[in-house]
């Protein structure tokens, strides 16, 4: 082993920001407090979380070639990121790791599909297919409060879980500095993150989104699914439909396909790139 410097990105999908590090061709390993470190708005790099780029048999996936080691702002796993896999997709283009297209990503929720149009030379519409969403098997309804008022939720898997409340004004859920409670607390044994959506028409809404592991994002790619599944749903949409979704960062599209699988579609934005210093980063 010896002291080098470890090339680092830093990359956002319509606002929701990460710290990317390529562990194709490098062994290493991110501990739970570096990913905190790396995190860090103050003393950091900064981001909402953390992309490891892997390659997929790492993970005993066979299905893809490479793997989206996630993890949040705490340093916690989390199953899937849907602005996330937009910019691993866009990094994979871009490294000529895949070709523009369609091709697999490996996940801990699963192997999901992306699409790349090679037409598409500023990586403004990626588009990845999310899964079909899940409703909870506990039949009580959540109830989200946040230090403004109380409201009912609905609770959805993609398969991160999320806890969707349709408010007339998203600002009115307050400065959601710290989480919402959701109750009761067994529809979300491990944690929500809850979503806040404002009727625009029946086709596009607006959203602010509290991760759990993070605190208060712009964005949320799996939160927007969640979001435009419930909408669709009380809107009564035909299928194959398409929602709009204005999120604090920008603007994403939840489209359903093949009778209810979701795909998420956005812009992936990279925004500097550098090295990270130090002897806490070893690498073989």
């Amino acid at each position: 082993m010896s002291t080098a410097q470890l090339p680092f990105l830093k990359a956002h999908g319509t606002g929701n920001n990460f710290v990317v590090i390529d562990a194709v061709n490098l062994d290493i390993q991110i501990s739970q407090q570096q990913v905190i470190a790396l995190c860090d708005r103050n003393t950091g790099i900064g981001a909402d979380g953390l992309l490891r780029i892997s390659r997929a048999a790492e993970f005993g996936v066979v299905d893809a070639q490479f793997f989206m080691d996630y993890r949040n702002a705490d340093g916690s796993l989390a199953e899937t990121c849907g602005n996330g896999l937009r910019v691993f997709a866009r990094y994979l283009v871009e490294n000529q790791l895949e070709s523009p297209g369609r091709f697999s990503i490996g996940t801990r929720a699963g192997t999901v599909q992306a699409f790349v149009d090679p037409h598409d030379t500023k990586f403004e519409n990626i588009a990845i297919t999310m899964g079909e969403p899940t409703r909870s098997l506990v039949s009580t309804a959540p109830t989200v409060t946040t230090e403004i008022s109380s409201w009912p939720g609905e609770a959805v898997f993609m398969p991160n879980p999320h806890c969707v409340t349709v408010v007339d004004d998203i600002h009115a859920a307050g400065a959601l500095i710290d989480a919402p409670n959701v109750a009761p607390s067994e529809i979300f044994p491990t944690g929500a993150n809850v979503e806040f959506i404002e009727r625009v028409t029946d086709k596009h809404i607006k959203m602010r989104t509290f991760e759990r592991g993070v605190g208060e994002t712009l964005s949320c790619g799996s939160g927007a699914c969640a979001a435009a599944f419930v909408w669709a749903s009380r809107s009564a949409l035909p299928a194959d439909w398409t929602v709009q979704v204005d999120v604090l960062g920008g603007t994403l599209f939840v489209d359903s396909i093949d009778e209810g699988s979701l795909v998420l579609r956005g812009p992936a934005e990279f925004v500097a790139s550098g090295y990270l210093i130090g002897e806490q980063w070893q690498i073989s």
